[in-house]
């Protein structure tokens, strides 16, 4: 899915529609949301920014990440390979041009509560970063459903505007 997202799909959609290539940006939503961080950490400049919903940060820690990661890569946590698809890993390392984060975090959603989703990891690991700019916005009264997303998704379009329109 990784290489579809960043060379596949963003070429066709550049030879199908009239858009601006040097202008990407990219967003997810909980798993998509880990991927559209680690495909802006891992394509330095593919894309102006990155936003996401209630993504998996750390998944390398995280119950869920650990058993898809064992079953995809192999081994465990130890394993260098693991750190290679976990966006908070990537960010520590990033050394790309600037990248301007949106992260919106339901305070009710249950995986966040059942520490599925570690936004504080991802924040510790950008906090001095020059590089990355990230904004994590903790919601209150709201979880991980469509209904979240909804709620926030214009915030995130004009996120992404104010860079692909310069």
């Amino acid at each position: 899915m990784y290489s579809y997202i960043t060379k596949e799909l963003s070429t066709l959609i550049n030879k199908e529609f009239p858009t601006l290539p040097s202008r990407q940006s990219i967003m997810g939503h909980s798993m998509g949301g880990h991927g559209a961080l680690i495909c802006a950490f891992k394509n330095p400049g593919q894309f102006k920014t990155v936003s996401a919903f209630a993504p998996i940060n750390n998944p390398i820690l995280c119950p869920w990440g650990k058993k898809a990661f064992s079953g995809y890569l192999g081994g465990s946590e130890d394993n260098a390979a693991w750190k290679e698809w976990d966006a908070t890993e990537l960010a520590k390392k990033y050394n790309g041009p600037p990248l301007d984060i949106l992260i919106d975090q339901g305070k009710e959603d249950k995986f966040l509560k059942e520490g599925q989703l570690l936004p504080e990891n991802l924040l510790n690991a950008a906090k001095d970063k020059d590089n990355i700019a990230l904004t994590i916005r903790f919601q209150d009264d709201y979880d991980h459903s469509y209904y979240f997303i909804t709620t926030f998704i214009e915030d995130h379009f004009k996120h992404h505007m104010k860079y692909l329109k310069n």
